[in-house]
């Protein structure tokens, strides 16, 4: 109905006009009630029918043009049609249609307007007596009209401010979740640098005044040191103390043990085999001297460990994996690639690489380190994720 408004308009003024002819061949007064079939209207009355039932067709595209030309008929049915046909129900619907499409104060001015001028015409210039309740029944049909109309209009008016509304906080609602975030980040950021920066920059000057007076003045040197377990103590509490806001009740203590790394990486790949995915894996890292970074050895294990999260996750049966961290240059490369198992050629095996925390994650770990981390669909199948961590 909302696609085709013309049509449905038709179909209403087409039903509008086989009541109208029905209901002249109808008489109100007869002994037991309307009877039907009694009297018969005439040429003139049949044509002002059609003439009002084809002007509703175009009522919602000219409503008031319509409201005028319908109440332009309707008079003239009432002030020469004898016997009176129901002309007037072309004005009920176009007064019906201009109410709801319009303000309240001028649906109800033009209500008010129609409604005199209608009953006020047909009690005073109709064929018959003012009292008539074919008059009063003109009164109360407008009255009806203009006032299902307004009804309309408001619960309308209701529904589409609740679909805007929630339209608006649909859209909004992931822009105040990044806002959140980042003044979180940013609130979490200032904390950490005022705390790190003023314990930091103090161990740092009595670390220096230490060494330089430890042969010739040692006890100055320990009064230094001391000052160097105070400060780095503080440092820890008030460290302790914003990260313990980050935490919630109920949440497990802090680890003890150490972080992980690519030291426990066959663990790490024992847990999936024993989950029923096999992987290969393949570590090269050279005779560089000098062990891995924290960071880097941290950075590289949590990555390993979400692709084969995602490909046990989200890879079809029957899928298996391959684990390689190459130290290549100034640089360890971390890829992790699976054939998508039983999923059909070209589907994408874990996940969208647009969407998932786990990914975001990946992206945001090696960037910190000033890498980069790609993921996505492999050519025929599965998927692939490359990570470039810096030493």
């Amino acid at each position: 109905m909302r696609a085709h408004p013309l049509a449905t308009d038709a179909v209403l003024a087409f039903g509008a006009l086989v009541c109208m002819v029905l209901g002249s061949f109808a008489d109100p007064h007869g002994p037991h009630g309307p009877t039907f079939g009694t009297r018969n209207p005439g040429p003139f009355s049949l044509l002002l029918m059609l003439l009002g039932a084809a002007v509703l067709v175009f009522r919602r595209l000219r409503p008031r043009a319509v409201l005028a030309v319908t109440c332009g008929l309707s008079l003239l049915e009432l002030t020469t049609g004898e016997p009176r046909a129901p002309v007037a129900m072309c004005t009920v619907i176009a007064l019906y249609t201009v109410a709801a499409a319009t303000d309240r104060p001028t649906t109800w001015r033009i209500g008010l307007v129609t409604m005199a001028g209608l009953t006020g015409v047909a009690m005073l210039a109709g064929p018959l007596p003012w009292y008539a309740q074919e008059n009063i029944g003109i009164f109360a049909w407008t009255g009806m009209a203009a006032a299902a109309g307004d009804a309309v209009r408001s619960r309308r008016a209701f529904v589409d401010a609740i679909r805007e509304r929630a339209e608006r906080a649909e859209r909004t609602r992931d822009e105040e979740a990044r806002r959140r975030v980042a003044e979180e980040r940013l609130r979490i950021a200032r904390d950490l640098h005022d705390v790190v920066a003023h314990h930091i920059a103090l161990v740092n000057v009595q670390a220096g005044v230490a060494a330089h007076v430890m042969d010739k003045r040692p006890d100055q040197a320990k009064e230094a040191l001391a000052h160097v377990r105070d400060a780095s103590r503080s440092a820890l509490n008030e460290l302790r103390a914003t990260v313990g806001l980050l935490r919630q009740s109920g949440d497990p203590e802090a680890p003890t043990e150490p972080a992980p790394g690519l030291a426990v990486l066959d663990e790490l790949v024992d847990t999936f085999r024993h989950a029923g995915l096999p992987v290969e894996v393949i570590v090269q890292l050279g005779p560089e001297p000098g062990p891995l970074s924290a960071a880097v050895d941290l950075a590289a294990y949590r990555v390993v460990q979400e692709a084969l999260t995602n490909v046990r996750k989200h890879a079809g049966p029957g899928a298996r994996a391959e684990v390689s961290v190459v130290r290549v240059g100034p640089s360890v490369e971390v890829t992790v690639l699976d054939d998508g198992g039983d999923c059909a050629d070209g589907a994408p095996g874990p996940a969208d690489p647009g969407g998932g925390h786990g990914l975001l994650g990946m992206r945001e770990r090696t960037g910190a380190l000033g890498g980069t981390c790609f993921a996505g669909p492999r050519y025929g199948g599965g998927y692939r994720v490359h990570a470039v961590l810096p030493l």
